[in-house]
C-alpha cells in the first residue's frame, strides 16, 4: 500500500506514514520515491510554510521491515552490492528528501520511533512527543549497523555520549527520558498530540515565509561552517530580507502594536 497519506490545510501540510497495521515499517521498494515526490512538491509550493510528520495508528514507525529482512526480500534482498544499492537508491533517497525540505518540519511522535523510524523523526526540526512515544536505535540487536546515516543524525540531536549509549546498548527510552536528553521539545498527553503539533505549526506558519525558509537554511548551514562563514551568509541573506514587503509589514505592525500579516512578498 502507499507509504504516505498527504493532507493540506492552510499553510500546513501533514505527511502521515500510513502502514498502521504493521507499525509503519519503512524501506519497502518505492518508499524513497514516495518521500522524494512529496518533498519536492512541498518545496515547490510557496504557500506551504510548515510540515507536520506523524504516523498512523499506535506507532510513529517501528523502523525497517523485519519480515523483509528475514525473507531477504525487497530492499534487503540479493547480494551485498544489491543491498547497498537498495539503501542508496531507496532508503537514502527517502532520508535525503526529508532532510532537504526547505520549510520547518515538526515530527508529532505518536508512539514508538525505533531504528530507521527514530532517525526519520530526528531529521525533523522539532519533535513533539506523545506520552506513549518511545525511542531507540536498535540496529546492533539485529546484527546490523545504522545504515541510514543515523550516526550522523543522532549525535547532532542529543550529543555524542548519549547517542553512543543508545547505539551501543540498543536501549529504548521513554518519552520523559527523551525530553530530558533533548531528543524532543515537549511531551504531551497522547490525546493532545496533534492539537499541540498543529498549534505549534500555526504559530510558525504565521511567520514571513521567505525569512522562515532562509532561517532554516542558516540553521542547517550553521552546523557545518565556521562562524565567519555563518556571519557572511547572515549578512548577505539579511540584506535581501530588508528589501521585502514582509519586513516592512513586520516593522509597521510592531510600531502600530498590531499582529503582522505576512504574505511572502
Amino acid at each position: 500500500m502507499p507509504l504516505l497519506a498527504i493532507a493540506r490545510e492552510g499553510a500546513v501540510t501533514t505527511l502521515t506514514i500510513d502502514r498502521a497495521e504493521s507499525m509503519n515499517p519503512l524501506g519497502a521498494p518505492g518508499d524513497g520515491e514516495a518521500f522524494r515526490a512529496a518533498c519536492d512538491a512541498i518545496n515547490r509550493d510557496r504557500d506551504c510554510r510548515v510540515v507536520v510528520l506523524t504516523g498512523a495508528g499506535r506507532a510513529f514507525s517501528a523502523g525497517g521491515d523485519i519480515k523483509a529482512m528475514q525473507s531477504k526480500s525487497g530492499t534487503f534482498g540479493g547480494t551485498a552490492p544489491a543491498i547497498s544499492d537498495g539503501y542508496r537508491d531507496n532508503i537514502h533517497l527517502m532520508l535525503r528528501a526529508l532532510h532537504g525540505l526547505r520549510v520547518p518540519v515538526i515530527a508529532a511522535v505518536n508512539g514508538p520511533a525505533i531504528g530507521l523510524g527514530c532517525d526519520v523523526a530526528c531529521l525533523a526540526d522539532i519533535r513533539v512527543a506523545s506520552e506513549n512515544a518511545k525511542f531507540g536505535v536498535t540496529f546492533l540487536k539485529l546484527g546490523i549497523i545504522p545504515g541510514d546515516g543515523g550516526t550522523w543524525i543522532l549525535p547532532r540531536v542529543i550529543g555524542m555520549s548519549r547517542a553512543a549509549e543508545l547505539f551501543y546498548t540498543g536501549d529504548v527510552i521513554d518519552a520523559a527520558t527523551a525530553q530530558d536528553w533533548g531528543l524532543v521539545s515537549r511531551v504531551v498527553p497522547h490525546a493532545d498530540l496533534m492539537v499541540e503539533a498543529y498549534a505549534l505549526a500555526d504559530r510558525i506558519a504565521a511567520m514571513p515565509p521567505h525569512a522562515l525558509r532562509q532561517t532554516k537554511m542558516l540553521l542547517r548551514q550553521g552546523q557545518q561552517v565556521s562562524y565567519d562563514s555563518a556571519l557572511e551568509m547572515a549578512a548577505n541573506t539579511q540584506a535581501m530580507m530588508h528589501t521585502t514587503a514582509d519586513h516592512a509589514e513586520g516593522v509597521a505592525a510592531l510600531i502600530e502594536k498590531r499582529a503582522a500579516v505576512f504574505k511572502g512578498e
